[in-house]
C-alpha cells in the first residue's frame, strides 16, 4: 500500500486592506444637458470637493487629502485614504453645489470602491449594454 502525499499548495495570496479607496463623480447641473455644459477640470474638480468637505466637516474636512486621478469631460475619479471615503461621500453627497453662468453645478457619486479596477471595470460595462458603443457584428 502506498501512502498517500499531502496536497500542496501551488499558490497562495493574501489580500491586505489597500492605503487608498476611490470615488468616481459626475457633474449634475440643472438642465443635465451633456452638449450644453462645459466639462469639468482639475481646478473645479479640486475646489468643489474642498468646498464640500469644508461645508460638512469644516477644518477636518479641509485636511482630507483628496488625488484626482482623471478628469474626462463631466466625469471624475479622485482617490482619497481609505478610512476617509465614508466621509468624503457624505460630504459630496450633503454639498449643495455652486451657481454658475446661472446655472446649479454640483458633483455626484457614481461608485465608490477599495479597488480602482472595480470602478473602470464598472464604467466599461455601462459602455458594453448601452447604444454607445459599438454594436457587435458577428
Amino acid at each position: 500500500m502506498t501512502q498517500e502525499k499531502p496536497a500542496r499548495e501551488i499558490l497562495s495570496c493574501i489580500i491586505k486592506s489597500p492605503p487608498f479607496s476611490y470615488a468616481h463623480l459626475e457633474l449634475a447641473t440643472e438642465d443635465d444637458d451633456e452638449n450644453e455644459a462645459p466639462g469639468l477640470d482639475d481646478l473645479q474638480v479640486k475646489s468643489y470637493c474642498t468646498a464640500a468637505l469644508r461645508q460638512f466637516l469644516g477644518l477636518t474636512g479641509v485636511a482630507i487629502s483628496v488625488d484626482i486621478l482623471k478628469v474626462d469631460g463631466r466625469q471624475c475619479w479622485v482617490r482619497v485614504p481609505r478610512p476617509d471615503l465614508g466621509s468624503f461621500a457624505a460630504a459630496i453627497t450633503a454639498w449643495g453645489g455652486v451657481t454658475e453662468g446661472g446655472s446649479l453645478r454640483l458633483l455626484r457619486i457614481k461608485r465608490c470602491s477599495d479597488w480602482l479596477g472595480l470602478l473602470v471595470g464598472a464604467d466599461g460595462q455601462e459602455r458594453l449594454w448601452s447604444d454607445q458603443g459599438t454594436p457587435y457584428s458577428g
